[in-house]
């Protein structure tokens, strides 16, 4: 979806775009690509681009962004295939994953902020450099979160669907629907 809507943008907007994100990057290379793009859009700007020649360029992104999509949706297609043999399999563990997974997330949760109270009790006198230390499982903590916030939504999603209802629309679809007019 993403491919399609910028190759409907043009080449014009993409290179201004594309220009604006490289302008941030402290590196000479970079910045002379930037420097490029701002001059081939000064160029159709002013006209000094053939417009033919505009046209085959926003053609020719259009056609590679619809390789993407095919590509995109065989990636897609073979995820379905494997969701969905994980979901007919007979083997229980591989049913369970997801609630296993949310177990053992709860239950590391747990003996940590046990553990963590539990420490601070004991030793007050260390409880800033114990929070202090804790700060630093922030990162394996995201990680964790995030998959088991994808588990759930993904589940919620599944039983929607078993139910004969639409899936909800992602966070991206609401955002690009003023765009592309699709209801989001």
């Amino acid at each position: 979806m993403i491919p399609a809507l910028l190759a409907s943008v043009g080449i014009p907007l993409l290179g201004k775009l594309v220009s604006s994100g490289l302008r941030v990057i402290d590196d000479p290379t970079a910045k002379a690509a930037a420097d490029a793009l701002d001059d081939v859009g000064g160029k159709l700007d002013r006209g000094e681009i053939d417009t033919q020649q505009l046209a085959a360029a926003n053609r020719h992104v259009e056609r590679m962004a619809e390789i993407e999509a095919r590509r995109d949706t065989r990636v897609l297609a073979q995820i379905n295939r494997t969701m969905r043999t994980e979901a007919s399999s007979s083997d229980p563990y591989v049913r369970r994953w997801r609630p296993t997974f949310g177990y053992a997330v709860a239950l590391a949760w747990t003996a940590q902020t046990g553990g963590l109270t539990y420490a601070i009790v004991m030793t007050p006198q260390f409880a800033g450099e114990l929070l202090a230390a804790t700060t630093h499982l922030s990162v394996i903590w995201g990680v964790a979160l995030s998959v088991l916030g994808i588990n759930v939504a993904k589940r919620s999603q599944d039983k929607r669907i078993a139910a004969g209802q639409p899936p909800d629309p992602g966070l991206l679809d609401r955002l690009l629907a003023p765009l592309t007019g699709a209801k989001g």
